[in-house]
């Protein structure tokens, strides 16, 4: 008998666990009708359609249903994001309301009620009038600086949520006018034939667009920023903003000419018999791509959008290629391979459109934005007889040119300090002869760093760029990428110089501004006579390890998901104390202070046992050439401790030789290895160099006397 209500109550329980809902179902309690329906006074549940509906004295007038009902909205977490939204008989909002989301750039940086005040666009905005009439990417876009993605992310979702919506329950009049006017099927018995890019652009096999400088300053003078107008890339209104082209490459013949027999049968593998890929290849001082897909995996600049459907794109659906196999084809700066999700609605026969976010920054804080669009209708002839064929190349624009002479000055201050750096190595022996002079240059350096390149520059790596990095080699490698920012760019090159001559010491040392945050405010600790605290040998040597574990943890990770590990890279405070001065959240705020008062007592606390940084660099660093720091071989260890008991970070070892991995190249053992005082070795050199000459003196006053004599 308990078997039998055992198994029930499972069952039971199976049941619950298993029944998934709506999202109204999940979310109805936390609706504030104040917010998404102010004149509401009776709401009731729709039947067939997750949706209520709102009532004012026994009258309907309008909805209220939640956006993941109707549309996936997936943000940088790779979680949904619920909105729920209020709108009238006539599909115009009436309120939005935020119910949940995992935003990480939301949870922990920019104040949720800043996200929320932009919600006060959608108020009596007709979503189907405006879709009607084709103005969706002409409305003025005011997203959140610094939350771009999941401004827009919602703001797609918002408006097709209600699109969807409205054509289930055929609102406005709207079932027939929502529906794509063409279906077909993408024929398979085509003779494929070879053609040029020229070819492919007069049958439409290609859509392509070009919008100058001067055409995006109009665009924003027309949409009333006047203040974006002004902040333009080029001084020549001429010059190409961007030259974009669009094909739909999972079509056989369009694929082979684009992307070469090899890349279109990779393609084929990849992609089932109803799914399709597109091909985005772009030239300009703007980028198509840009960066936020790097740190969070998803492309916030565009989308992809067929009547009420709109596509986003993540890193996963996403393959750089290097060039267009087309003939005579243009060359282009970014080529992008995109698989729409594999089970859509999308139908390749009918009209779709690519809608880009153009972006100008007008101060530090704010942007101003607007949607480009390209529309493109793929030729009759490849539904139901043909072929055709596509190119790029990639030919640099001048995005990187102009983004590199706007960083010039910067650009010039970095390099005169690599090349004081790279003075002060050479000419580190007769430095070091003098501990005031080692101790002047070194405190200097240290401020520079953590005052110019750290927090004024913010060229602070992570191991984030590490992670990047790798997984850039797994791909299609081009410089491309690593030029967008010029002093990152510049450092990390001089680390792979430094790496490969000295070791991870140098910029560990010398170029790391937390770690010259650390240092300095441990010398300041010294100097008010806080305890310094040192653990045993046997303890300390084996707390060296976590940063090792951390870095493959966090390397494991990022083969999962470089956006998760991201996530964790967290345990680098760089991000909170260097690129954002504190100004974050209290947790991240107190671990970074946390870090540094530890620091106070343990000198370079967070280099020495957590920081994966230095651990991925001390990795490769086991290939450097020079080693020019000088030892007393028969004295150093055995017996003497001093360079051992006074280096900052305990790298040298108990019988006297230097951990490279764990040496910071402060050049402090070797002040100590000149100082003829302190150094029992120096001290024996000095002593016996004196008893020499004392022993010649004597010898050649002898001689003297001998010759005075005979």
């Amino acid at each position: 008998m308990w078997i039998k209500k055992s198994v029930f109550t499972l069952f039971i329980l199976w049941s619950f666990i298993t029944y998934g809902g709506t999202q109204l179902d999940k979310f109805e309690d936390k609706i504030d009708l104040s917010i998404v329906y102010p004149s509401a006074s009776i709401v009731k549940k729709m039947d067939g359609i997750s949706a209520l509906r709102i009532f004012q004295n026994q009258e309907p007038i309008g909805y209220v249903i939640i956006n993941t009902d109707f549309n996936e909205t997936i943000g940088y977490s790779g979680k949904p994001i619920h909105v729920a939204i209020g709108i009238d008989n006539d599909s115009q909002i009436q309120g939005v309301q935020l119910l949940k989301h995992s935003e990480p750039i939301v949870l922990t940086g920019i104040p949720e009620k800043k996200l929320i005040s932009t919600f006060i666009r959608y108020k009596n905005f007709n979503v189907v009038k405006t879709w009607l009439k084709d103005q969706f990417d002409s409305r003025k876009i005011d997203a959140v600086s610094g939350a771009t993605v999941t401004d827009r992310v919602i703001d797609d979702s918002v408006l097709h949520a209600v699109l969807k919506f409205s054509k289930e329950i055929n609102l406005a009049s709207l079932a027939d006018k929502l529906s794509n006017d063409k279906t077909g099927k993408i024929k398979k018995d085509l003779i494929i034939q070879k053609k040029s890019w020229q070819q492919l652009l007069s049958s439409g096999a290609i859509s392509n667009s070009t919008i100058s400088v001067g055409d995006v300053s109009e665009k924003y003078l027309k949409n009333g920023y006047s203040a974006a107008a002004k902040i333009v890339e080029s001084d020549n209104p001429k010059d190409t903003f961007i030259n974009l082209n669009l094909a739909l490459v999972s079509v056989e013949e369009i694929g082979q000419n684009i992307l070469g027999k090899a890349e279109y049968k990779n393609l084929t593998k990849k992609i089932s018999g109803d799914q399709h890929a597109i091909l985005v290849m772009a030239k300009g001082l703007y980028s198509f791509r840009g960066t936020g897909f790097v740190r969070g995996g998803l492309f916030d600049r565009f989308t992809v959008e067929q009547g009420a459907n709109i596509y986003r794109f993540r890193d996963m659906q996403y393959k750089r290629l290097a060039k267009s196999h087309a003939e005579k084809s243009p060359k282009f700066s970014e080529i992008g391979l995109f698989r729409l999700p594999e089970k859509s609605s999308f139908d390749p026969s009918a009209t779709w459109k690519f809608s880009l976010l153009v972006n100008r920054a007008i101060n530090v804080d704010e942007k101003r934005f607007y949607n480009h669009i390209l529309r493109y209708q793929l030729p009759e002839r490849y539904y139901e007889k043909n072929k055709i064929q596509d190119n790029a190349g990639s030919k640099k624009s001048n995005l990187i040119k102009n983004i590199w002479e706007s960083k010039k000055v910067d650009i010039i201050i970095l390099m005169i300090a690599l090349a004081t750096l790279t003075i002060i190595f050479f000419a580190q022996d007769r430095l070091t002869t003098s501990a005031r002079k080692t101790v002047i240059v070194r405190n200097s350096f240290l401020v520079f760093t953590m005052v110019w390149i750290g927090f004024i520059s913010n060229d602070q790596l992570s191991v984030v760029n590490v992670l990047t990095f790798m997984h850039v080699l797994m791909d299609k490698f081009t410089w491309d990428f690593f030029l967008l920012d010029p002093l990152v760019f510049i450092s990390w090159a001089s680390l792979t110089a430094i790496l490969i001559l000295w070791g991870r010491g140098v910029y560990c040392g010398w170029l790391c501004p937390f770690g010259a945050l650390q240092e300095l405010l441990n010398k300041v600790a010294k100097y008010f006579k806080v305890p310094q605290v040192k653990l045993p040998w046997w303890l300390h040597e084996r707390l060296w390890a976590i940063k090792y574990l951390v870095f493959l943890g966090l390397l494991g990770i990022s083969l999962y998901s470089l956006e998760l590990a991201e996530y964790f890279s967290e345990v680098e405070p760089f991000k909170t104390s260097i690129i954002l001065n504190f100004n974050r959240t209290w947790p991240f705020v107190v671990y970074a202070l946390v870090l540094l008062f530890i620091g106070l007592f343990i000198e370079r606390f967070y280099c020495r046992y957590l920081c994966p940084l230095g651990a991925a660099l001390a990795i490769p660093a086991k290939l450097r050439i020079f080693n020019w720091l000088k030892r007393y071989p028969k004295d150093c260890g055995t017996p003497c401790q001093t360079c051992a008991n006074e280096c900052m970070v305990d790298a040298i070892h108990p019988e006297g030789n230097i951990n490279d991995n764990e040496c910071m190249q402060c050049m402090h053992c070797q002040v100590l290895y000149h100082d003829q005082h302190k150094c029992p070795a120096k001290v024996k050199e000095v002593k016996r160099d004196l008893r020499h000459k004392d022993q010649r003196k004597k010898s050649e006053q002898r001689k003297k006397i001998e010759l005075d004599n005979p």
